[in-house]
């Protein structure tokens, strides 16, 4: 068995499309997903799709996911019910980090991944885009997959409620009822091909063209983040409600690993403009952690849930607006007035 991410094409040339090989019977969103992402690829765009168990069938395919009993990229064999698979992205490609178990789907993926994004995108693999698209869609999009069909739950924790509508969940709906007069499942699985494929395209393309563009932005402010303010701690932003909480993090993130900045050089305020163009301005104070309540430094205490005039008494500050009675974003008329509400809060 190979662990190496190979994609390096077809095991052999023949006559006709290619041939990629599933089981039949009851199918599940991984296999599904394999499939379609199989079918982007150039060699296998026009592969046929050969559902079944038996050995000879399946011998006769070009490539074979989700059965088989075998995973072995020479020989393009991608299933994980093994006693022995215990593969997860960190294992087969260490400089990742998910150590979720793979599925079928998690296996082409790691092994086709960037291919398979390129082609979607319509751009060349060596894209520099590629790389962060690549992980973001695993760690949003695929990697539930994998847990999901491994039985890997989400939490240690007793779950308060139960999802029936995540992506397997409506894979599995599209299977005949127990008591159906047809037990065909072959019209269910092209469905689930389509349903899973136009998702998955969707949210390839969500992440080129939203998502890393607002990277990008949120990247270029940090560079410029002195000229804002001397301390380096206020970061500005242009308007349109680009998301920069994700981003910002990330980026301070990766430069704290390349030359170790200190915690109290990261970003405590972001200032931006409610609109695109000129107009009132928010301060918008960092969360401790991207997903958390907890802020690093919020607005002064005692300018909370005060507003307009009377804000603008307790500051000292013209053209004051609102703070939050958390102290986590206020607002002025002015861009002036929101940097000067930022700088007031370092300087307590």
């Amino acid at each position: 068995m190979s662990s190496s991410a190979e994609t390096n094409g077809v095991k052999k040339m023949k006559v006709g499309p290619l041939v990629i090989g599933t089981h039949n019977g009851k199918f599940h969103c991984d296999e599904v997903l394999a499939c379609f992402m199989l079918r982007q690829l150039p060699e296998y765009k026009d592969a046929t799709i050969t559902r079944s168990r038996d050995p000879e069938v399946l011998d006769a395919c070009d490539i074979v996911v989700d059965v088989g009993g075998k995973y072995d990229t020479t020989t393009h064999r991608y299933d994980h019910h093994m006693r022995t698979f215990q593969e997860t992205m960190n294992s087969v490609r260490p400089e990742k980090e998910w150590t979720t178990k793979l599925s079928s789907a998690g296996l082409v993926y790691c092994h086709f991944g960037e291919r398979v994004i390129a082609s979607v995108l319509g751009v060349d693999v060596t894209d520099s885009c590629i790389p962060k698209i690549y992980d973001k869609v695993y760690e949003n999009f695929i990697e539930a997959v994998d847990g999901i069909d491994n039985g890997v739950n989400p939490t240690d924790e007793k779950p308060r409620y139960k999802v029936c509508t995540d992506l397997s969940s409506r894979v599995s709906h599209l299977s005949p009822a127990w008591n159906s007069a047809c037990q065909d499942t072959d019209p269910g699985f092209y469905k689930a091909v389509a349903m899973v494929g136009a998702e998955f395209v969707d949210r390839v393309q969500f992440y080129y063209t939203a998502w890393l563009p607002a990277r990008q932005v949120v990247e270029t402010a940090f560079n410029d983040r002195l000229q804002v303010h001397e301390s380096g701690q206020i970061m500005e932003l242009p308007g349109g409600g680009c998301p920069w909480k994700e981003h910002l993090s990330n980026i301070e993130e990766e430069k704290n690993e390349a030359d170790g900045t200190p915690e109290k050089e990261h970003i405590m305020f972001v200032i931006f403009p409610e609109k695109e163009t000129d107009g009132p301005y928010r301060v918008h104070a960092v969360n401790k952690a991207e997903e958390g309540f907890k802020l690093r430094l919020p607005l002064r205490e005692e300018w909370r849930g005060v507003r307009d005039a009377d804000l603008s008494a307790v500051t000292g500050i013209p053209g004051c607006v609102f703070v939050h009675s958390s102290g986590f974003i206020g607002g002025n008329k002015t861009r002036e007035g929101a940097l000067e509400m930022a700088i007031r809060t370092l300087q307590q």
